[in-house]
């Protein structure tokens, strides 16, 4: 099974672009974050892709935020709340539970780049953890923008971006939390020292094609589930994010 996770940064504009094709991204789960729009908004291909299940949520606030699931395994349930209600008014959680797994597909806060919503975002981690901690003995599934570079080897220049929002110690201390409830970053599985694997550029100074970026999109596992292999597509445009993604 192929699970792709892809912040598109406006469904109908990377729409519009071409860069999602269904067929070409081969995803048996598709999760994507920051679609910007209901389903009232989008092109009915997109509400029901051929060969699809369709699992929306979206922000009250329109063209902000909001996650969606495309599944070709109808799940047994789904929900898309979490319990935390500015957190839940914009779209961000998605969770579907299979007979083999339990998939969540997230999107959490930035923080602001002057930290003004840094005590929103580290609250958000964890009322999350608390709820994952419940799940850590379960196969488990976690895809999303997490907004978060883990370690120095997950940007391009960590030392200058020591204190900045997505590399500050509160932050990177979140993803520490989620590794110790036994969640297995898959891409550091696989490629433990690998460097200039990045999912984000900024749109400055031409920070893609220097590749200058951030991993900050993951897939982690738990230790009961067996994994084939994990990527990262850094080719597919469309979005400051490319797609990353795990078989299992």
């Amino acid at each position: 099974m192929k699970i792709v996770s892809w912040n598109v940064n406006g469904l109908r504009s990377v729409y519009k672009k071409g860069a999602l094709d269904f067929k070409k991204m081969g995803a048996d789960i598709l999760c994507l974050q920051e679609i910007k729009a209901s389903q009232e908004q989008i092109n009915s291909d997109l509400v029901n892709p051929e060969g699809y299940y369709s699992y929306f949520n979206s922000a009250q606030k329109k063209g902000y935020s909001g996650t969606v699931v495309y599944t070709r395994q109808e799940p047994l349930s789904w929900k898309r709340e979490i319990g935390l209600e500015r957190f839940d008014n914009e779209g961000r959680f998605l969770k579907l539970d299979y007979p083999q797994f339990t998939l969540i597909n997230l999107y959490l806060p930035h923080g602001g780049r002057q930290k003004e919503k840094l005590d929103y975002k580290l609250a958000v981690y964890n009322y999350l953890l608390k709820s994952l901690y419940r799940l850590r003995n379960k196969k488990v599934v976690i895809v999303g923008d997490f907004n978060i570079a883990h370690k120095e080897i997950d940007l391009a220049r960590p030392e200058k971006n020591r204190n900045n929002i997505m590399f500050t110690p509160k932050e990177r201390e979140q993803i520490d939390r989620l590794v110790r409830l036994g969640f297995v970053d898959s891409f550091r599985k696989f490629y433990p020292d690998k460097r200039d694997s990045y999912t984000w550029w900024p749109y400055m100074a031409n920070a893609r094609q220097r590749n200058l970026g951030w991993r900050i999109d993951y897939a982690f596992i738990s230790k009961k589930l067996k994994i084939k292999s994990a990527f990262i597509l850094s080719k597919v445009k469309g979005s400051d994010h490319c797609p990353i993604g795990i078989e299992i």
